[in-house]
């Protein structure tokens, strides 16, 4: 069984920057196989990081992820309202042969 351990919350100023942590109880498969979600009350998931560091195109470059292995940051710069929302990591694992998210 894989758990990925996210904080319950964090909180910034308008203008000001946050980090989100996201640790994995187990390597995730080529150490870069996570991905950031953001969702919006009553919205769909938007993905705005793959591959641990790499922007989709629309996701403003205020969105900065980073980290390897089993230790992932996702970190907002310049923060604006707009970005109050629940943000989600996703991981991917080969496990006994097996992929798991």
């Amino acid at each position: 069984q894989v758990t990925l351990t996210q904080p319950g919350a964090v909180s910034s100023a308008a203008g000001g920057s946050v980090s989100i942590s996201c640790t994995t109880s187990q390597s995730v498969h080529g150490s870069n196989h996570l991905a950031w979600y953001q969702q919006r009350d009553g919205g769909a998931p938007k993905l705005l990081i793959h591959y641990a560091t790499s922007r989709p195109s629309g996701t403003p470059g205020r969105f900065t992820g980073s980290g390897s292995g089993s230790s992932f940051t996702l970190s907002i710069s310049g923060v604006t309202a707009e970005d109050a929302a629940h943000y989600y990591c996703q991981s991917l694992h080969s496990i006994n042969s097996q992929w798991v998210f």
